[in-house]
């Protein structure tokens, strides 16, 4: 799988990147065909964002969440592509 970090409007530090890049390797183990994963935090005016886009099998799985710390939104916004995941596959393999 193939990750790429991007910051907007800040720096992010390595260990962020880091840490973001560890939370969405926890993915692989739902779902083997993910292609690619984008990656987006987004900090403004106090507020941070985290958006993370799934590339699966040419579909694209979005997920995003806001809060006032990095570490606390990407968790969430792994959780949710966790549910996205899970729905996905029982869709596909279910039939």
């Amino acid at each position: 799988m193939r990750i790429n970090v991007s910051a907007r409007h800040f720096k992010a530090s390595d260990k962020l990147r880091d840490f973001a890049t560890t939370e969405v390797m926890k993915l692989k183990k739902f779902f083997d065909n993910i292609t690619d994963s984008e990656i987006i935090l987004s900090s403004q005016k106090g507020s941070k964002s985290s958006e993370i886009i799934l590339n699966v099998n040419g579909t694209k799985l979005t997920a995003a969440e806001a809060s006032d710390d990095f570490y606390k939104c990407i968790p969430k916004t792994v959780t949710k592509l966790e549910s996205q995941l899970k729905k996905y596959k029982d869709k596909l393999y279910g039939h």
